[in-house]
């Protein structure tokens, strides 16, 4: 196997014109240059310099090693270009999963900020129902999920905490409480309710509350989804809470004039967003970057107008 240390040496023999020449421009002594290109020779099993005067001059196994030499060098700083770029975050690739009120809101904000501070960036953005599965085998950089603050840690996942999605009371705009501008949980207890979560730790956030207030929510619809909620809600087929993410960013909806969005307390129903990492992942400018993204979107632009 030929020394690809031995080839750049050979190469610098070549464009020097001299082994003397070359070894003052490597910083080496002639005779170790010497020694390098008979080692090299002895592996190509064929003469690379022949003297001509008190120069050399290369064989053609010598050009074609030389020139070979030059292609490798080229390669490598390419490589190490591409490497420093990588390790600066100017250029890679980054997987996220999250779910879909999460998406406009969080998600796409937090992106094109990355894509501004890094143009280099490759995403890949999937819909996920439990993104853990995929953060802990590494087939996803981040998750976006929903769990309780004292929820139980899980092996091989980090989280960072992002915001607290709190739930709005949505009411028909013809409703006895439509004119409250802040309403008690306990004040909707008797109220037909529009289930806007499937069951999961969002519908637990629900029950939860309203547990705490002293009832439970009668639902006489499951819709599953905020959207159909809020328009079951303007219908007047009964109240609904959906939480600020889930609420359009301006009144443009068509249930827009049909219904009022009113704060709860007494207590406020949260759901707690968090995004999940692996714990045992190398540092990744990126995956820092997007981190840092999403906490100041969820900060500053997740609230509904």
């Amino acid at each position: 196997m030929l020394d690809t240390r031995r080839m750049q040496i050979l190469r610098s023999v070549v464009t020097s014109g001299s082994v003397t020449a070359a070894a003052r421009n490597l910083g080496y002594t002639p005779s170790a240059v010497s020694q390098q290109m008979a080692a090299l020779e002895r592996e190509a099993g064929v003469p690379l310099l022949e003297r001509t005067g008190r120069g050399v001059r290369p064989t053609d196994a010598g050009r074609l090693l030389a020139e070979c030499a030059a292609a490798v060098g080229r390669h490598v700083a390419e490589a190490e270009t591409a490497l420093a770029d990588l390790r600066a975050g100017r250029t890679g690739r980054i997987s996220v999963r999250y779910f879909a009120t999460a998406g406009a809101r969080l998600v796409a904000p937090a992106l094109a900020r990355l894509r501004h501070e890094h143009p280099g960036v490759h995403t890949e953005l999937r819909l996920a129902e439990d993104p853990l599965p995929d953060v802990k085998a590494g087939r996803a950089d981040l998750g976006l999920v929903v769990r309780r603050h004292d929820a139980p840690p899980v092996d091989g996942v980090r989280f960072v905490h992002l915001l607290d999605d709190r739930y709005r009371a949505v009411l028909p705009r013809g409703h006895r409480l439509a004119g409250r501008r802040v309403l008690d949980l306990a004040d909707l207890a008797d109220e037909p309710w529009v289930g806007s979560e499937l069951p999961g730790p969002c519908l637990d956030a629900v029950l939860d509350a309203c547990g705490a207030a002293g009832f439970t929510p009668d639902f006489v619809v499951d819709s599953g989804d905020y959207a159909t909620a809020r328009g079951f809600a303007a219908a007047g087929v009964g109240v609904t809470l959906v939480p600020e993410l889930g609420l359009p960013a301006y009144d443009t909806a068509p249930e827009a004039a049909e219904v009022v969005v009113r704060q709860v307390t007494n207590p406020e129903p949260v759901r707690a967003i968090w995004a999940a990492v692996r714990a045992t992942a190398p540092p990744s400018p990126l995956l820092t970057a997007y981190l840092a993204a999403l906490r100041e979107t969820a900060e500053r632009g997740a609230r509904p107008r």
